[in-house]
């Protein structure tokens, strides 16, 4: 009866336990100590530095209860060699804590050939205790042998977590930045993750998030499992997998052990007898002592509760995989605190498996050895920490530097000595033979020190001995400062006021930088430079300043203080702030053009280009040139020979800015540009004025102009000319379409006829130019060639002769001056140069001249748009000029009789030329009329009545 019902509480018990488990899954109860050793050889460690065993290894034991124990326990030490392969009676080891000599003494036991795993068992002393836990290790092994696996990766991630809880509470908790550093450091090394929304918590309880238990999430560590076996497939495999993240796990708490925990008691209640229950105890050790916890009370009635420790496996050694944070990484050994960003192996910073670490410095070929550096693994610092002393370091030295003085010369006539010949300590040279000894050789120059050496990380792993990683050091504050010019690599280095920029700055070492300063000419204070060295192996001492520039405003120069670990000065450098550079958009060139078109910003910056060894200098505007000043053209030297550029050819322009800066512009070279010469030109005379234009360059606006073109290649079909004012705000293109303006003589000579008034309109006046464009086979460019000379820009009005009324024309879309999209650009044709045609100008109506029969009265010039005309003169010399004031709107004008039927004019279009007009006499009317003139000697306009006079003659 009361066998049955102890089976009837058995899952009972089952599942108060799980539910414990459920509720609160720490291990956080305080078990009983052990005391362990091991011995292998002549080596004894604690256990705390022991992350394996082997074959004949001696283990001793100590049960460290109180004296007030009352119960006695026995610990049972039972080696396994496999889930198939029972361990032998002589594999137990039977030790009674409660024994004086135990207490006093300890137990040795040795390690057996072939074992694998080490397992201790802590049960209360009953009759057949012993026995009944032999069998039941016998019976089923592999279960204790997962029960040792688990519980060693149970105590390895156990011992990351609480390494980060400790450390973190070292951080000031009032400090979210370096609480932010710290945490990063610890997760690196550590290998786990902490809990990244404690980051975006108000401040004061940032840290209180940090150091919850369970809010850390491990990650992947091979080396942990290695060390433990793990099994990593199988049933058993997935079980764990599975309970990690049932309820009993604890919905996920510590999901990266507990599986393996409630696994391990599932399988452990298999073997749930009425006088026993297994529970584990996850061992934590402390140089000697082995401090158990539980995370479930122990029994002390039937069923009593067995502890389950796993120790160490029996395998070989597994190294730490230690790697550097960052390869590029160099350590200044003249620091006063030094740490080597080292991770990959948690457990190094998380026990004491590794001691005796060191850094072994790696001195040049024949320098003498200096001793090895102490290293202490700190999580919190997120590396190795040198203890460095005063012993530590002498600068190395490297003797193939070493340049040895040169030999004194031998007196004439003196042998050379033979190397066999040199005198022994226990012999006195001869009188005659000190006269001709040569002279001893002078001790050699002190070598130069090396301002980088390597370092090799080294310790002891357990027993074994184990290598790390080699790690480059500076061990001198490094030499040689100076600004690194700008490069392809790097072409944006200038200091721009405004704005912050980066610069480069090198050295023979860069990695004993404490602080950088920069000192404005203008200022009075120092700014603090940030600065982090190159990520690129190649560019090891280079170093990336960011110059918070954007408060100052003026350009000028920029005094750098570079402060070095162990040196007692600043290391000083002379840097120059710019303003804005010029920005080059595109650079045109043609195949063997002599200049090139630069299209940007701040052209006006550019000193001169190069490409190759040609020198491209700025071509001064002409007094007229209205060119924008978004473009500038660059030319060769006159007696320069033209360059020998190909079509498609890839160059890189390098152009220098007055201020010194550089720039590298990628250009390809384009199609040929065309080539014409103006040949002739002829404007018709205009047949209702009377005035004669003496300036061949000047173009009557209403009359229609011939010209010719001549080209030394035969102009294409689809050639265009291109006619526009200077200013570019008037435009049309003629072509040899029908009505298009253009008519080939011959392939290489084109007659054109421009309509002006009807291309450009009444208002179009002043100086025009023209060039040839051949357009590519593009659909843009057919559009535009095959459009007549009728078409006008936007804001170009048509006039329509016969009645002199101006009307707007419209504007089509291939006639418009806007740029294209960005995404509709298409390469740009090739044009001549631009050629001077002539200067457009407006003509008066000079309707008549009448002049009073009374000799000495002016007289009256009459007609229409008036206000053409600048100023008149009745002298060929034109002395004297009356001025027309601007904006007149009179239909006559007043002057003093002519000797002569002739007038001179400046037109307002072309002020220089003197143009004669010949303007019909008008007799006096017979009647009195009334007329309004203006008074051109005076400056007046009035109203005045004339009487009736009888015509005498011309005026």
């Amino acid at each position: 009866m009361a066998k049955r019902a102890r089976l009837l509480l058995l899952p009972l018990l089952l599942f108060f336990f799980l539910r414990s488990l459920h509720a609160d899954g720490r291990f956080d109860l305080v078990g009983p100590r052990i005391d362990v050793r091991v011995t292998r050889g002549n080596e004894t460690l604690p256990i705390a530095s022991v992350p394996n065993l082997q074959p004949g290894d001696k283990i001793w034991l100590h049960p460290d209860l109180p004296p007030s124990q009352s119960v006695k326990y026995l610990l049972i030490c039972v080696f396994l060699r496999g889930t198939t392969n029972p361990p032998p009676q002589d594999w137990f080891t039977r030790i009674e804590t409660w024994d004086k000599k135990v207490r006093e003494e300890g137990v040795f036991v040795t390690v057996p050939p072939e074992a694998q795993q080490a397992v201790l068992f802590m049960a209360p002393e009953t009759g057949g205790d012993f026995s009944t836990l032999r069998s039941a290790v016998q019976g089923r092994p592999g279960l204790f042998v997962r029960a040792s696996q688990d519980l060693a990766e149970a105590g390895f991630e156990q011992a990351r977590i609480e390494k980060y809880l400790a450390s973190i509470r070292r951080v000031p908790p009032s400090d979210s930045a370096d609480l932010q550093k710290h945490s990063d450091l610890l997760a690196r090394t550590l290998n786990l993750k902490p809990n990244e929304d404690c980051f975006k918590r108000p401040v004061d309880t940032q840290f209180t998030c940090l150091t919850l238990t369970g809010t850390q999430t491990l990650l992947d560590d091979g080396h942990g499992q290695n060390i433990a076996s793990a099994l990593s497939n199988g049933p058993g495999s997935d079980l764990i997998n599975q309970a990690s993240y049932t309820q009993a796990a604890g919905g996920g708490l510590y999901s990266a052990y507990v599986g393996a925990i409630v696994d391990l008691i599932r399988l452990m209640g298999t073997l749930h007898t009425a006088q026993y229950q297994y529970i584990p105890a996850i061992a934590f050790p402390q140089d000697a002592a082995l401090n158990l916890r539980l995370n479930t009370p122990p029994s002390f009635h039937n069923p009593k509760s067995v502890l389950v420790i796993g120790l160490p496996s029996v395998q070989a050694a597994v190294s730490p995989p230690l790697r550097p944070a960052d390869a590029n990484y160099i350590a200044c050994l003249i620091k006063p605190s030094v740490v080597l960003p080292i991770e990959g192996a948690p457990l190094v910073f998380s026990t004491d498996f590794a001691h005796e670490v060191v850094l072994h410095l790696n001195p040049p070929p024949g320098a003498p050895t200096e001793p090895d550096i102490p290293l202490i693994p700190d999580a919190y610092q997120g590396g190795l920490v040198l203890q460095q002393t005063p012993t530590h370091h002498r600068e190395l030295r490297d003797p193939k530097l070493l340049k040895p003085e040169p030999a004194l010369p031998t007196p004439a006539g003196t042998p050379a000595a033979k190397p066999d010949q040199a005198a022994k300590p226990d012999q006195a040279a001869k009188p005659d033979e000190a006269k001709t000894a040569s002279p001893a050789t002078p001790p050699p120059v002190p070598q130069p020190k090396p301002v980088l050496i390597t370092g090799t990380i080294q310790g002891r792993w357990g027993f074994d001995p184990f290598t790390g990683p080699t790690v480059t050091l500076q061990q001198l504050p490094g030499t040689g400062w100076h600004i690194v010019e700008p490069t392809e690599a790097a072409p944006n280095t200038s200091l721009i006021a405004g704005r912050s920029s980066q610069l480069l700055v090198s050295s023979t070492g860069s990695a004993c930088i404490h602080t950088i300063t920069a000192h404005p000419t203008d200022s009075t204070d120092d700014m603090p430079i940030q600065f982090k060295p190159s990520p690129k192996p190649e560019d090891q001492n280079l170093v990336n300043l960011s110059m918070p520039l954007q408060h100052a405003e003026t350009p000028g120069n920029l005094h750098l203080a570079i402060q070095q670990y162990g040196q007692p000065k600043t290391d000083d450098l002379a840097a120059r702030t710019f303003s804005e550079p010029a920005h080059i958009a595109s650079i045109e060139l043609h195949a063997g053009d002599r200049s090139l078109l630069l299209k940007g910003t701040s052209l006006a910056q550019v000193e001169r280009l190069s490409l190759g060894d040609l020198n491209f200098s700025p071509v001064p505007p002409s007094a007229d040139d209205l060119t924008s000043t978004d473009t500038l053209r660059v030319a060769l030297p006159a007696d320069a020979p033209a360059p020998p550029t190909h079509v498609d050819d890839h160059l890189t322009a390098r152009i220098r800015l007055r201020d010194g800066r550089n720039l590298s512009i990628p250009v390809i070279v384009s199609l040929p540009r065309p080539v014409i010469t103006l040949l002739r030109k002829n404007a018709a005379t205009p047949a209702n004025t009377e005035i004669a234009l003496t300036d061949s360059n000047d173009l009557p606006l209403s009359q229609p102009v011939s010209f010719t073109l001549k080209s030394p290649a035969p102009f294409p079909r689809n050639g265009q000319i291109e006619i526009e004012t200077l200013d570019g705000t008037l435009r049309t293109v003629l072509t040899l379409a029908p009505s298009g303006g253009l008519l080939l003589q011959d392939p290489h000579t084109v007659v054109a006829t421009l309509d002006p008034l009807r291309s450009f309109g009444p208002s179009a006046f002043g100086p025009l130019h023209l060039r040839a464009v051949y357009p590519l086979a593009s659909t843009s460019h057919a559009r535009r060639s095959s459009e007549p000379d009728t078409t006008a820009l936007a804001h170009v009005t048509a006039t329509d002769p016969a009645t002199q009324t101006a009307t707007i024309a419209p504007a089509s879309p291939a006639a418009s001056n806007d740029p294209p999209a960005a995404d509709s650009m298409e390469p740009e044709s090739p044009s001549s140069d631009w050629l001077p045609l002539g200067t457009l100008v407006r003509l008066p109506i000079l309707s008549g001249l009448q002049c009073p029969v009374e000799t000495t009265l002016p007289c009256t010039l009459s007609g229409s748009n008036l206000f053409l005309i600048e100023s008149i003169s009745i002298d060929p010399t034109f002395a004297n000029p009356i001025p027309v004031p601007d904006g007149f709107t009179g239909s006559s004008l007043t002057l003093p009789r002519p000797s002569a039927a002739t007038i001179f004019l400046h037109l307002r279009d072309d002020p220089t030329a003197i143009n004669p007009a010949i303007i019909p006499t008008v007799a006096p009317p017979p009647t009195t009329v009334s007329s309004h003139t203006h008074n051109a000697s005076r400056g007046e306009t009035k109203t005045q009545t004339q009487q009736p006079q009888t015509p005498k003659g011309p005026a």
